[in-house]
């Protein structure tokens, strides 16, 4: 019986800006972006939840817009501007949808939290005072586990009239 080899993959260099700094991988191009986060760049708040951008868990923003990591090819995201749930504090200051999904208590085990912090940033972005139904539409596709819907629609509100600021 002979040796069974398996192709190498094509590694290339990959560029990112990722949470304002400048970083660059060797990676195969069709690596999700969730993958080089959590594995080569050592950023692992962004979590892995379903791998079909489905859950919201892997939630970054790529360019100001919310991204599935877990179904975004590293490739397509070369260069543009990548933030992180580890890239929206400030030191010891929390970014102030962080401290309103603090002050809401709009977590229970925290899985979704990273995922559920960034849409809400993309659609405050998007939508500086949503109503009720432009939240549930915003936040639609990320799901808690916990089910603690209502602390996380408290947190967005409390976001949006600048009461964690």
């Amino acid at each position: 019986m002979g040796k069974i080899t398996w192709p190498m993959a094509q590694r290339t260099d990959i560029k990112l800006k990722v949470n304002g700094r400048d970083v660059e991988v060797s990676t195969e191009p069709e690596r999700t972006l969730l993958e080089v986060l959590r594995e080569d760049l050592v950023l692992t708040g962004t979590k892995y939840g379903c791998g079909e951008g489905a859950c919201g868990a892997c939630s970054v923003l790529v360019d100001g817009k919310k991204t599935f990591s877990c179904s975004t090819p590293v490739s397509q995201v070369a260069g543009k501007p990548i933030t992180t749930i580890e890239g929206l504090a400030n030191g010891e200051t929390l970014h102030p949808v962080q401290e309103a999904f603090l002050q809401a208590n709009a977590f229970q085990c925290g899985y979704c939290t990273p995922g559920m912090i960034m849409a809400t940033i993309a659609l405050l972005e998007a939508t500086p005072k949503p109503t009720d139904e432009q939240i549930c539409d915003g936040m639609n596709g990320h799901l808690c586990r916990c089910c603690g819907y209502a602390n996380i629609m408290d947190a967005v509100k409390r976001a949006a009239e600048g009461a964690a600021t």
